[in-house]
């Protein structure tokens, strides 16, 4: 199987089954906000996985996929296994030893933290988010398992478990969060984060078997002298030193949020969550499936390869995500009410959220991109320059959010996260043209132009269609699920009878890769 296909074949399957987690996903945002609404108490439970996040990213989210991943696949393309789950060994060791004392320190100062995150949530919702923080804080041991484990497969191409695990994981959410909901009592909301611990005890379980089928082999050591254990050393610290001042955007984000109307930090996250939909499904899953073949190419000097492979990626990503973007402008409202609006979320919610949505939804092809970009990066065993760009945007996303929280309230905090992803992606961009001398940057502006152009023509049809319709049914759940579908197959159907007359070759591959899944499927 060659390259481009295997790569193709594992990105439709992770794309299927992140469509599965997110629509679970949703299902479990949908019974919240049936159960609890746009209220202060989904704002201390979206406040609660701040603290878990930032130990997880600090130490393992990164570091995974720009240190351990290249460095572990480097000994398997070069024949030296053995030698490479030694080095394994050794970092899950020092990885779980170095989680284990900050998740114990996290739960001694979690008030502490609560307070300087939130300063304007009431009492009663800073404590809350106090105790959901504390159930919540189990969960980063757990990912750290299941992300170790997921990176040991990855570097084989094996893809499956850990998709597998994500539905799972989302499905624990819903199970425990029905099971022990109850709108009249705030404390109640726990049953969600009960189920966020569960699930990604799930997650990793549900990979054991396959790593055990790919001859796992564990060491209780930590070699420090080992020269792969340094080598990922050297190239974690500027990860952990990217995520740690990450982290400023997100305390000034749930800073500022806090002081405006309660619920706005909901309203911010419902949209941030639809907005990293087309990203996570469809960026992602080409992301992760590309990543072991850039380190292959990389490890083995194929430069040539390397460059085509990486701009098929990001062509294919643009391709996909621009017109999502449009179409979730368009139809945002629809979208909303169907996933959102019912029990305690009111028609003002819908409207309170669709204006975090309109300004996170401009930068979803930049967001998509920057999944693909710093792993080139990474492949070459960089991990210093995707972090100073990262660094870069951050400010920048700081300061946008300071300039436009004002004037546009939650859609200032969203826009400014749009704003820094486009910045991030230009940045990423020229410099890989600088390091590479190519990146087959004329197909790329290509692409981006023919795919503007048709999401325009398309999103213009819909947004008259989507009128008009709402217009002669109105806007209850059940009439805006028939505009969502109608709007969805018209932009479909539109955008794809305008990039097959311009004969864009994204077309051909977009659609091959989905009918080689479902057939495998």
């Amino acid at each position: 199987m060659s390259g481009t296909r295997t790569v193709a074949m594992a990105a439709g399957l992770l794309m299927l089954t992140q469509l599965a987690s997110r629509i679970l996903g949703f299902l479990r945002e949908s019974l919240m906000a049936n159960f609890y609404g746009k209220t202060g108490v989904t704002d201390a439970y979206q406040t609660a996985f701040i603290l878990p996040d930032l130990i997880y990213w600090l130490l393992v989210g990164g570091v995974l996929s720009s240190a351990f991943i290249p460095v572990f696949s480097e000994y398997i393309h070069k024949g030296k296994e053995e030698e490479g789950w030694r080095v394994a060994s050794s970092f899950i060791n020092l990885i779980l030893l170095l989680l284990s004392v900050l998740v114990i320190l996290a739960l001694i100062f979690t008030p502490y933290f609560i307070r300087l995150q939130v300063p304007g949530f009431t009492a009663e919702n800073q404590a809350l988010t106090v105790l959901l923080t504390r159930i919540i804080l189990i969960q980063p041991l757990l990912l750290a398992l299941s992300g170790i484990t997921m990176g040991i497969l990855n570097s084989y191409k094996i893809f499956w478990p850990s998709a597998l695990g994500t539905v799972l994981y989302n499905a624990s959410v819903i199970v425990f969060g029905v099971l022990l909901a109850r709108p009249d009592e705030p404390e109640s909301i726990s049953g969600f984060a009960i189920g966020v611990v569960v699930g990604a005890l799930l997650n990793f379980v549900v990979q054991i078997p396959a790593l055990r089928r790919q001859g796992l082999r564990y060491y209780p050591i930590i070699d420090w002298r080992h020269p792969g254990v340094r080598k990922i050393a050297v190239l974690a610290v500027p990860i952990i030193l990217s995520y740690s001042l990450n982290q400023i955007q997100v305390v000034v984000n749930s800073n500022l949020g806090s002081h405006l109307i309660e619920g706005s930090l909901t309203a911010v996250w419902y949209s941030y969550r639809l907005y990293q939909l087309p990203v996570g499904i469809f960026a992602l899953a080409i992301a992760v499936a590309v990543f072991p073949t850039l380190n292959e190419h990389a490890a083995l000097n194929k430069w040539k390869d390397f460059v085509l492979t990486s701009s098929l990626a990001v062509r294919m990503v643009i391709f996909i995500t621009l017109p999502i973007s449009i179409g979730m402008i368009v139809l945002r409202y629809p979208l909303i009410r169907v996933l959102f609006e019912h029990g305690a979320f009111t028609p003002t919610d819908t409207f309170a959220t669709a204006v975090p949505l309109l300004y996170f939804a401009v930068g979803i092809s930049a967001q998509s991109v920057i999944q693909i970009l710093p792993r080139m990066f990474y492949a070459l065993q960089d991990t210093w320059t995707p972090v100073v760009i990262g660094i870069i945007s951050m400010l920048a996303n700081v300061a946008f959010m300071f300039l436009l929280v004002k004037p546009l309230q939650t859609g200032g905090l969203a826009f400014a996260t749009s704003l820094a992803a486009v910045l991030n992606a230009i940045l990423l961009l020229y410099l890989l043209r600088k390091r590479l001398k190519s990146i087959d940057g004329r197909r790329m502006f290509a692409t981006t132009l023919k795919t503007l152009a048709a999401s325009g023509v398309m999103g213009l049809a819909v947004w008259f269609g989507g009128q008009w319709l709402t217009s002669l049914v109105g806007v209850g759940k059940l009439a805006s699920i028939f505009v969502l579908l109608a709007g969805t197959l018209l932009g479909a159907l539109i955008f794809a009878a305008a990039t097959k007359a311009m004969g864009m070759e994204e077309f051909e591959q977009t659609l091959g890769l989905f009918q080689k899944r479902f057939r495998r499927g």
